[in-house]
C-alpha cells in the first residue's frame, strides 16, 4: 500500500498518529518534496507550524528506522512562481498530481483537498485535526488568586503583577532565571494546547509573534527576530464585577437601557476598564439586548449569549460591515486607539448601534479629546453622550455630553453665540468642560480653576490673550504684550511706530479686531507697560527700541516645525503649559501656551502662520524661549 500525505497531515502529527493505531502499518509513505519546501519555508519564516511539521517527518524517519513503515521522498521541489502561488493551490495541485501518478492513498486533513481530491477521482482518506483535552499548562502554576499577569523570558527570573485593581505590585515569583530551552518548552506547550483543546485558540500569527487565546488566559509570545529573546506574557482578568459593584450604578443603568448610547470607557492602563466594560455587556445582554463585541486580541470575559468579533481580512471595518448586518443593539468596542478605530466606532454609532469603547486616558477629559480631529467637532454628542473615567477599579466620574448654542462661558457679546459641546459632572450636574470653535481653532475650556491651581490664568483667559495678540501682531511689526484685565477688556502694548497701523483710520481696524473677539481693547505703548522691563510679560527688559528683537538676547531652544495641510506644529519638550515665545531668526513672532503634548498649533492661513511658513522658507532658525 502507498500513501501520500499533504502538508496539513504533517502539520498536524496524524500521520504518524494513524501508522500507530494500526492502520498504515507496513504501507510505504511517500512524502512529496513539495511538502518538505513548503514545511522548510515555514521554519524558516520562525510560523511553527513549520517545526510542528519537521518534527513529525522525523517521527517518520524513527517509524521507518523500527520497520513499522518504508519512507521515501518523491517529487520536484516547487519553483520560485509555484511556491509564490502556494495560496492559490498550485502546491495542493502538485501534492495531488503526483498521488494520482503513483496510484497511492491521498491522505489529508483539509476537508477542501478532500473534496477536490475526490472529484478528480483520488482514493481519499481523510482524517479531522485531533482535539484532545489540555489539562493545566505550566504557565497557569505560576499565577495565584491575587495575580493579574505572568511575566516570563529567557534568562530572567521570573515575575508577576499581583494585588488588588490599583494597587498592583510586579513582583520575582522565583527563585532562578529561566533557561531558553525551558521557557521555548512553555512557548510549544501553549501553542499546541491552543491548537489541540476546545477552549483555546491561536488569535495572531506573526513571524516572532503569536497571541494565544486558551480558557480565561490572554498569552504573547514573543520571539526573535521580533524580540530580542524568547519571550511569554500571560495575563488573566482577577476581578470579575456587575453593575450593581459601581457608584451611581441605578443612574448608570437607567441611562443604558433607556436607549441606545455612545460611551467611552477611559482610565489609565491597569485601572479596570475592561473589568467594567464585562460588567456592562452582561446587564445590558441580560436586559433584552443583543450584543457583541470587536476585539482585537478577543480577551472579554463574557457569557456565551455574547459573541465576540476581531478583525475581518485584518479591518475592523470590514467587522463592522459584517456586525451591521446581524444587527446587534449594543456593540462592546475594545481598545479604541488609533484614528481607524474613532472612525468605524463614530460610524456605526451614527448608523444607530449602541456603542461602548474602551480607551486609553489619563485624566476624563482626555477621553473625549481624542475624538477632536478625528471626528467632526459638530458631531461628537452624537457619537459619544457619556464618558465613564474608571480608577483604581472604581468609577471616579461620569461625564454627559451634549451640543448647546450659546456665548462660551467667559465671553460676554451675544454675536459670539456659537454651538458649545457641554461636559456636565453626571453626578452634580454642573458643567466641568466647553469645547468649541474659537477664531478657527477648537479649544477645550475647564469651568473650574482646579487643574490650574490658585492665582493661575484660567483656560479663557490664555486663549483670549493668545486671539487678541494673534489679531494685533497681524498688523504690528514690533513686539506685542497683552494684559488681560476681565473677561471683556483687555490692554494691547505695542510699539510706539505700531500705534497708527493698530489702532487704524478712525479706530476702525481696532474696532473691527473688538467686534470680531468679543472684547474692548486698549492700545498703548511699551512705555506705558507698569511691567515693560521688569522681566515679566512684557518685551524681557531690553528697552523699546528693539524693533521686535527684545527677546532675542534670551536662550532658546531650536526647534523643527512640521507643515500640514492644516496647522504648522511647533513641538516643544517638556514645557506643557508654560507660556514661551516663538522667534524667526531671534527675532519675535508670538506668544503662545504649550500644549499638553508638548506642541503648539498655528493654523494655516493666519498672519502669524503666514510669517512663520515665510521663515521657514528661508531657513531663518526657530526657536522656543520661555516667557
Amino acid at each position: 500500500m502507498n500513501v501520500v500525505p499533504d502538508t496539513s497531515v504533517v502539520i498536524d502529527g496524524r500521520v504518524s498518529a494513524t501508522i500507530e493505531d494500526g492502520q498504515f502499518e507496513g504501507a510505504t509513505i511517500s512524502v512529496p518534496e513539495a511538502v518538505v519546501a513548503e514545511l522548510e519555508a515555514q521554519a524558516n519564516d520562525g510560523i511553527d507550524s513549520g517545526w510542528d511539521g519537521l518534527s513529525e517527518l522525523q517521527r517518520l524517519a524513527d517509524l521507518a528506522d523500527e520497520g513499522a513503515i518504508s519512507l521515501e521522498y518523491v517529487g520536484d521541489r516547487p519553483n520560485a512562481i509555484e511556491r509564490g502561488h502556494a495560496s492559490e493551490g498550485e502546491i495542493d495541485a502538485l501534492i495531488r498530481d503526483l498521488a494520482e501518478e503513483l496510484g497511492a492513498t491521498f491522505l489529508t486533513s483539509d476537508i477542501v483537498q478532500a473534496e477536490v481530491a475526490q472529484a478528480k477521482g483520488l482514493e481519499v482518506e481523510h482524517v479531522s485535526p485531533e482535539v484532545r483535552e489540555v489539562g493545566t499548562l505550566t504557565v497557569e502554576e505560576f499565577f495565584d488568586d491575587g495575580t493579574m499577569s505572568v511575566h516570563l523570558r529567557a534568562g530572567a527570573v521570573p515575575k508577576a503583577k499581583r494585588g488588588e485593581l490599583g494597587e498592583m505590585r510586579y513582583e520575582e515569583i522565583a527563585d532562578e532565571p529561566l533557561d531558553e530551552e525551558t521557557i521555548d518548552e512553555y512557548a510549544r506547550e501553549i501553542v499546541d494546547g491552543a491548537k489541540e483543546s476546545h477552549d483555546g485558540f491561536i488569535e495572531l500569527s506573526e513571524p516572532g509573534m503569536k497571541i494565544v487565546q486558551f480558557r480565561d488566559y490572554r498569552i504573547s509570545i514573543g520571539r526573535p527576530p521580533f524580540s530580542d529573546g524568547i519571550e511569554i506574557t500571560a495575563v488573566r482578568p482577577i476581578a470579575q464585577t456587575d453593575i450593581e459593584d459601581y457608584e451611581n450604578a441605578d443612574e448608570l443603568k437607567e441611562r443604558l437601557l433607556e436607549r441606545q448610547r455612545g460611551v467611552l470607557i477611559s482610565g489609565a492602563p491597569g485601572a479596570g476598564k475592561s473589568t467594567f466594560a464585562q460588567a456592562v455587556a452582561r446587564f445590558i445582554s441580560n436586559n433584552d439586548y443583543a450584543v457583541k463585541t470587536m476585539e482585537k486580541p478577543r480577551d472579554l470575559q463574557v457569557g456565551p449569549e455574547i459573541t465576540q468579533y476581531t478583525e475581518l481580512a485584518g479591518e475592523m471595518e470590514k467587522t463592522a460591515d459584517a456586525l451591521l448586518m446581524v444587527r446587534p443593539d449594543y456593540t462592546i468596542y475594545d481598545e479604541v486607539r488609533k484614528t481607524d478605530d474613532f472612525e468605524v466606532f463614530a460610524d456605526m454609532r451614527l448608523a444607530g448601534v449602541g456603542m461602548i469603547g474602551v480607551v486609553h486616558a489619563t485624566r476624563p477629559i482626555d477621553a473625549l479629546q481624542r475624538l477632536v480631529g478625528r471626528v467632526e467637532l459638530g458631531m461628537i454628542p452624537q457619537v459619544v453622550d457619556t464618558v465613564v473615567y474608571i480608577e483604581a477599579g472604581e468609577v471616579n466620574t461620569v461625564y454627559d455630553v451634549r451640543t448647546e448654542v450659546k456665548v462660551p462661558a467667559g465671553l460676554t457679546e451675544e454675536d459670539l453665540a456659537r454651538p458649545v459641546i457641554q461636559v456636565t459632572d453626571f453626578e452634580t450636574g454642573e458643567p466641568d468642560y466647553e469645547i468649541y470653535t474659537f477664531n478657527r481653532q477648537v479649544v477645550t475650556v475647564p469651568l473650574n480653576d482646579d487643574e490650574g491651581g490658585p492665582g493661575s490664568e484660567s483656560g479663557v483667559d490664555r486663549i483670549a490673550k493668545q486671539e487678541i495678540e494673534r489679531e494685533i501682531r497681524s498688523v504690528a511689526r514690533g513686539y506685542v504684550d497683552v494684559d488681560l484685565k476681565s473677561q471683556d477688556k483687555a490692554v494691547t502694548y505695542v510699539e510706539e511706530d505700531d500705534i497708527s497701523s493698530v489702532i487704524g483710520k478712525g479706530g476702525g481696524r481696532i474696532t473691527d479686531i473688538e467686534n470680531r473677539l468679543g472684547i474692548d481693547i486698549d492700545v498703548r505703548t511699551h512705555d506705558e507697560n507698569p511691567n515693560y522691563g521688569a522681566g515679566s510679560g512684557g518685551s524681557g527688559g531690553s528697552g523699546g527700541g528693539a524693533g521686535g528683537n527684545t527677546a532675542s538676547s534670551q536662550p532658546g531652544e531650536m526647534v523643527t516645525p512640521e507643515i500640514t495641510s492644516r496647522h504648522i506644529v511647533i513641538p516643544v519638550d517638556g514645557s506643557h503649559g508654560e507660556t514661551v515665545e516663538v522667534q524667526a531668526g531671534g527675532d519675535y513672532l508670538f506668544t503662545a501656551t504649550v500644549s499638553r503634548g508638548g506642541e503648539i498649533q498655528v493654523s494655516r492661513g493666519s498672519a502669524i502662520a503666514d510669517d512663520l511658513e515665510q521663515a521657514i522658507d528661508q531657513k531663518d532658525p526657530i526657536t522656543v524661549v520661555p516667557s
